[in-house]
């Protein structure tokens, strides 16, 4: 690992790249970059390993115990997502007979087949600590789940009226019988198959019922203090309808109740090239999302084998889709236990975001802008400053106008009111929103629909292409001209995941930077050609383009014999061309230091290949966001949108903006990559096999990059995370 010393600390920007031949160049003169699969690790079998490091969390007896449980939810649902995309998507190749090898070189069936394998002893591994080492610790703090067979007299009284008022009149069990084919069940919804002996009124026999806990109800109960025999007594839903599953069934004999859950295939179709409105065609795809195809099959351990393979030949899966476990089939409801205890010291400690003096002793924002830059760095600094951004804006007389890229927001967003009252004060509000974000589509198309009601221009973005790009601009009228403000950034306009994700954003009226802000908003609202960008990289048209310059302008300083180094952080690292640019830059002499959070295709330590490139990742109370790039040889410092991925590069409008002052540049280098590089709790070694070795102090000092940050950042800070 390369010192944290030779990152530089400061010196004037300068463009990179200037007379090296980039690869795109390379390509459109006709020439041809070989790869090989064996210099590539395969991304879902990556995505998994990610997981096995957020699991790692759960099992560290040294975080609080009430977020080891949150962590136990987050991988479930991490794996929830990735049966719905990706191996989603595998499945779908297989049916359309569409198998397309990977850079890695895999096939698509050998892909599942390991995904198979490894996904089961990862679920394995997370009951393991759900159930020998959280529930145990849970109960010596007096947190208890209650098992049937340890209900009193007084509690089972209390769950059977629980069950007669709130659970019971909701439910609609199903028999099975011609008349009444095997439902169609909900993505992820918890169902109950129950077996019968018996005939109903009607003289029927079915021997088979289904029943679907509507998502209404709680997947725990909390039972009243008096009757706890705990501080506090949970009860699974799931365990009060086994106990009372006979009383929907009057007159038969209920044989066995088995809980299980199907994942489905929840990735939306819409033929962008045919649809004449994406709002209108969006919202009716997405009531399908829930009725995919099926991926996965999980049910309780207990389950009989004729009864999961009955459920398996009902929703077309193999065996290898079959997932059984010891405990609820869906941990990831779990995720309000945390919030339904009142044990602080049981969680992460609270801390008071921070605040850049800039703003804090200015109450006009656009004056402390007009004094320079400003960097905010989430979730150590408060998110608020940019929504006083738009608030102030949305009332100040002298702006006249406000755009807007949304991504995710969320469905209560204080941030797009705002933007609803600048529309109703007579500003031209503009919001480019985009309805393909992910699991946000619905919350999307209806702020959509609010902002397009008091007068702003909607706009989707560009077909074919996910606007991805976080960036906001006011314009003020100022001694008789127009000035643009500019706020732009790593992370979404949300303000719940500004306090969970680690993002940068920067705040500029610089006359260059505005106008190529400026030029991209009149690109995603109207038509013409792409513009000459004086500071910023915008995908999919330079970005690609220009890293790879600047990597290639690494490679030729090193073998020059200048100082040369690549220092980058990102969630995801991908693309094929970016990873050879590396391996050359490595075979140049340039050290590289890549902290990639998630999933890394590229093989780091190799001889001859990437001796050169060092590989970390970082797993920790926030998750790492933000995306930064840093070239020694000119001493630039890019924050950016775009994770280095295919899809960033050339299928999402994406932005990646230099920071021009020296401080600041300076502060992007000392927070967000020499406290990550140096931490020896949190980080984790990657080796040339996609494996990864967590790092230890050993006898050193310990250092964890996150919880100095918060020390350093925020208002006010415990001793400890």
């Amino acid at each position: 690992m390369t010192a944290p010393s030779d990152l530089p600390a400061e010196s004037d920007t300068v463009q990179a790249g200037e007379g090296v031949v980039s690869l795109g160049a390379l390509r459109a003169s006709g020439g041809q970059r070989e790869t090989e699969p064996r210099h590539f690790l395969n991304r879902e079998l990556g995505q998994l390993e990610f997981n096995r490091r957020v699991l790692a969390q759960a099992q560290d007896s040294g975080a609080p115990l009430l977020e080891r449980l949150r962590f136990l939810c987050i991988v479930g649902s991490n794996l929830d997502e990735f049966f719905e995309i990706r191996v989603a998507g595998l499945k779908a190749q297989i049916a359309l007979r569409a198998e397309t090898p990977g850079p890695d070189g895999m096939s698509t069936r050998d892909v599942l087949r390991e995904v198979a394998i490894r996904a089961h002893e990862l679920v394995q591994r997370q009951y393991d600590i759900f159930n020998e080492e959280v529930l145990p610790a849970l109960a010596a703090e007096d947190i208890r789940f209650l098992r049937r067979n340890e209900w009193n007299d007084a509690q089972r009284a209390w769950i059977h009226d629980y069950f007669l008022n709130e659970v019971m009149p909701v439910l609609t069990p199903l028999g099975l019988d011609p008349a009444h084919p095997f439902p169609r069940l909900l993505n992820k919804s918890l169902n109950f198959a129950v077996e019968l002996a018996g005939k109903d009124a009607f003289g029927r026999k079915s021997g088979t019922a289904i029943v679907q806990a509507p998502r209404a109800l709680p997947r725990f109960i909390l039972l009243p203090d008096e009757i706890a025999d705990c501080r506090y007594g949970f009860v699974f839903l799931s365990s009060i309808l086994h106990a009372h599953v006979n009383e929907l069934f009057a007159g038969m004999e209920v044989k066995g109740c088995y809980q299980f859950r199907v994942t489905r295939n929840s990735d939306l179709f819409v033929d962008e090239e045919e649809i004449k409105n994406l709002r209108t065609a969006l919202q009716g795809e997405l009531p399908q999302r829930h009725f995919g195809d099926a991926v996965r099959l999980e049910v309780a351990d207990l389950c009989p084998p004729h009864m999961s393979d009955f459920l398996l030949q009902q929703f077309g899966l193999g065996r290898d889709d079959l997932y059984q476990v010891s405990g609820p089939v869906n941990l990831v409801r779990l995720m309000q236990v945390p919030d339904s205890v009142d044990r602080p010291d049981l969680k992460f400690r609270p801390f008071a975001a921070g605040v850049p003096p800039q703003i804090a002793k200015r109450e006009d924002i656009f004056a402390a802008i007009r004094k320079g830059d400003i960097l905010l760095h989430h979730p150590f600094q408060s998110f608020k400053p940019v929504i006083r951004f738009i608030e102030q804006a949305a009332t100040d007389p002298k702006v006249v106008a406000i755009k807007q890229t949304v991504y995710r927001t969320g469905a209560d967003s204080e941030l797009m009111r705002h933007l609803i009252t600048a529309a109703r004060n007579g500003k031209a509000v503009t919001v480019v929103v985009e309805l393909l974000a992910r699991f946000d589509e619905e919350a999307n198309i209806n702020w959509a629909s609010r902002l397009e009601e008091v007068g702003a221009h909607v706009v989707y973005g560009v077909v074919g292409h996910k606007t991805h790009a976080k960036m906001a601009m006011v314009v003020r009228r100022e001694d008789n001209r127009l000035v643009r403000y500019v706020h732009l950034g790593t992370g979404n306009y949300h303000s719940r995941t500004a306090t969970l994700y680690t993002d940068f954003g920067l705040f500029s009226c610089d006359p260059d930077m505005t106008a190529d802000v400026n030029d991209m908003f009149m690109q995603l609202t109207g038509l013409g050609k792409a513009g000459h960008h004086t500071h910023v990289w915008q995908s999919p048209f330079d970005l690609h383009a220009k890293l790879i310059e600047a990597i290639a302008h690494e490679a030729a300083e090193a073998r020059a014999g200048r100082p040369a180094g690549i220092t980058a952080k990102m969630n995801a690292l991908l693309e094929p061309e970016i990873i050879f640019e590396l391996y050359e830059a490595s075979r140049a002499g340039v050290k590289i230091n890549l902290i990639v959070r998630g999933v890394c295709a590229l093989r780091p330590g190799i001889p001859g290949l990437s001796e050169n490139i060092r590989v970390c990742s970082i797993i920790g109370r926030f998750l790492e966001h933000n995306r930064i790039f840093f070239f020694r040889s000119t001493d630039s410092v890019y924050l950016s949108s775009a994770d280095w991925m295919d899809r960033n590069f050339f299928r999402r409008i994406e932005l990646c903006f230099p920071i021009l002052d020296r401080k600041l540049k300076r502060r992007v280098v000392a927070e967000g990559l020499k406290p990550y590089l140096e931490d020896n709790t949190q980080a984790w070694d990657m080796d040339a096999d996609g494996h990864y070795r967590r790092r230890e102090p050993g006898g050193r000092r310990a250092h964890t990059a996150q919880l100095e940050l918060l020390g350093e950042l925020s208002a006010k800070q415990g001793p400890g995370l």
